[in-house]
């Protein structure tokens, strides 16, 4: 049996509790009845119901949800789709310039991908009209761009280890590409696809800088609406709103966790 020494150990509580120990204590803050973030006094859910009861609070955190699932549905379809494209096909032109160009937004900075985008933007509204306004469409744009090299990684790191003799046999027997695809190949990589998923919807709801410079009036994200907040003084109601949107990842991660999980003991 392999031993681990106690300063791997001890790294390892450490790094865990550098990592978990602001959020326990965020958890913690919002069970607290005192107006001052922090400060405990006795337990109380009443920032729970501010929340609830704060029309802003709740439009913010419906309309950054709703940008979040649609930015991380496309991504997850252009990325899966780009990851096919640059991985089991063969030599074409470009494949190398397109491998490369759709990892360029994770190294760009976030401040040149909003700015570019809205002058894409307001470029396209003078010639085409469109779009007429800077909304929930616009920001979803941006987060598309900005996550689908994320899903790309993903998934491409699971196809680069995917049998082609899976999909050879299945051509042989006379199965058309769009039945492999969607019947050998997509089971197969469906984690990747469900982890790629997840990690885009982490990125858009955690987004600040694209969404500044693509929202528009009546399409305020949680993160704008907190950090704007903060100037003025923090509410302790988002303690509570943070311990809610953890509730909800942890619930989320749960769910994944039993639906990946496999069954009798076997791996895919």
């Amino acid at each position: 049996m392999l031993k681990v020494s106690k300063t791997i150990i001890a790294m390892l509580i450490f790094g865990y509790a550098f990592l978990f120990t602001p959020i326990l204590f965020l958890i913690i803050s919002s069970f607290s009845d005192s107006e001052i973030p922090g400060n405990w006094t006795k337990f109380s859910l009443r920032w729970f119901y501010e929340v609830l009861e704060d029309e802003d609070l709740v439009r913010a955190m419906i309309t950054s949800l709703k940008i979040a699932f649609i930015s991380a549905s496309g991504a997850v379809i252009l990325g899966t789709l780009a990851a096919v494209a640059t991985t089991n096909t063969g030599i074409y032109f470009g494949k190398n310039f397109l491998t490369n160009a759709i990892v360029v937004p994770i190294v760009m900075p976030e401040i040149i991908v909003g700015f570019s985008l809205l002058m894409l933007f307001i470029s396209m509204e003078s010639i085409f009209q469109f779009p007429k306004e800077r909304g929930v469409m616009t920001v979803a744009i941006g987060h598309i761009m900005a996550t689908m090299a994320y899903v790309h990684m993903t998934v491409r790191a699971r196809l680069l280890s995917f049998d082609k003799s899976l999909e050879e046999a299945a051509l042989n027997l006379g199965a058309r590409p769009l039945t492999v695809f969607f019947k050998i190949k997509i089971p197969v990589i469906s984690k990747a696809i469900l982890s790629g998923w997840l990690l885009a919807f982490t990125l858009s709801l955690d987004d600040l800088v694209i969404a500044s410079f693509l929202t528009g009036p009546g399409s305020t994200t949680l993160p704008i609406l907190i950090f704007s907040n903060v100037r003025i003084g923090l509410s302790p109601a988002i303690n509570a709103l943070a311990t809610m949107i953890i509730g909800i990842v942890v619930l989320c991660l749960i769910g994944v966790y039993l639906l990946s999980k496999p069954k009798n003991g076997k791996e895919d």
